[in-house]
């Protein structure tokens, strides 16, 4: 955003809403249109907003329980955090005990982990020839059966300071998340996701809204100010690339919930909005020099300021709708993070309908 602006400490959700006394699809929704006045809503109110023919795009990747205490080789306590698999080997983030990153990691260290498990690092990542000072690190960590399989038994949801105390993997979950049991999913929860329900698809699927799902495994969420977004697994199957291009061609929004869709959408679409079925690795940063084709509406959280994430959401909606959107949470105390509340920016000026 063009304009900065500063998130205090009490708009940060410490909690589910569920813990507050409010149910999943009882969070805020903001609703932002050029041109239109803004709407306080809440999110059980979303499929009024839609109309007959829109399509709703979703993420169907599961949470892991990816955090897991550890030590280094001098005592020192350490959280590891596992991002996701790289060909053979993993990236992990380290942080300390109360959530700040460890600047100190040298290639060739070892990690002491629960259960008779060491991870041991490697080299920097995204960049191998960094050797000390990384944030994020390739790593191996040789585990009998499995990494996941052991996460299971010793790993709980990453977590971060502003949460007032450690919660079940269960409210990391939403209502698509795909339990197969196959690989590693995603490292922390598709949250823009959170709020829907089953109430709320039904009344969406009453309306002539339909729902179809996509996957991308999102890394770990805690990225740096400057930093773009890393290489994400995703893939697009058919049925949801010819609902897409159906839904389009009858002069439908396509409706993406969260960055992660968005990413996952926009890899596989072609200039002209056409989507693909594909499969594998994205490395697309959606901004000013590319934005969205395909996408013509966002569900989202609240983002920091710092966050790249901003970049995508104005390439969906433009940076005006954008700014005016975060400008109004500030205002009337919505809630950040991924317990809190949510936004719907809608570009309906970027393509005829």
């Amino acid at each position: 955003m063009s304009a900065a602006f500063t998130v205090p400490p009490e708009r940060s959700a410490d909690a589910p809403p569920e813990a507050r006394g409010v149910p999943r699809d009882g969070v805020r929704l903001l609703v932002t249109r050029p041109g239109r006045p803004l709407r306080h809503l809440v999110f059980a109110g979303l499929p009024g907003v839609l109309r007959r023919g829109d399509l709703v795009v979703v993420n169907d990747s599961d949470t892991e329980p990816a955090a897991v205490d550890g030590h280094r080789a001098d005592g020192r306590p350490v959280v590891l955090h596992v991002s996701g698999p790289i060909e053979n080997e993993w990236v992990v983030e380290l942080r300390t005990t109360d959530g700040r990153r460890v600047d100190d990691g040298t290639a060739g260290e070892a990690v002491l982990l629960p259960g008779g498990v060491t991870a041991f690092l490697l080299a920097g990542h995204p960049d191998p020839r960094r050797r000390t000072g990384s944030r994020l690190w390739r790593a191996r960590i040789p585990v009998a059966g499995g990494l996941p399989q052991w996460l299971a038994a010793f790993g709980r949801p990453i977590a971060y300071p502003y949460l007032r105390e450690p919660r079940p993997l269960d409210d990391y979950r939403t209502v698509f998340a795909r339990r197969d049991g196959h690989g590693f999913a995603s490292a922390e929860m598709p949250s823009a996701a959170r709020p829907f329900t089953p109430a709320v698809l039904r009344r969406l699927h009453r309306r002539g809204v339909e729902t179809v799902a996509l996957t991308l495994h999102t890394g770990v969420a805690s990225l740096e100010a400057g930093e773009e977004p890393l290489p994400e697994r995703y893939a697009v199957p058919e049925t949801t690339a010819a609902a897409v291009n159906a839904t389009r061609a009858t002069g439908g929004r396509i409706i993406a919930v969260g960055t992660t869709v968005t990413r996952a959408l926009e890899t596989v679409a072609d200039p002209d909005g056409t989507v693909h079925v594909g499969a594998g690795w994205t490395d697309l940063v959606l901004g000013p020099d590319r934005p969205a084709r395909v996408v013509d509406g966002l569900i989202t959280g609240w983002h920091e300021p710092e966050a790249s994430h901003l970049l995508l959401l104005e390439a969906v909606a433009g940076p005006d709708l954008v700014r005016r959107a975060y400008a109004a949470a500030l205002d009337r105390g919505y809630l950040w993070h991924e317990f809190g509340d949510s936004c719907l920016l809608l570009d309906t000026a970027r393509r005829p309908h």
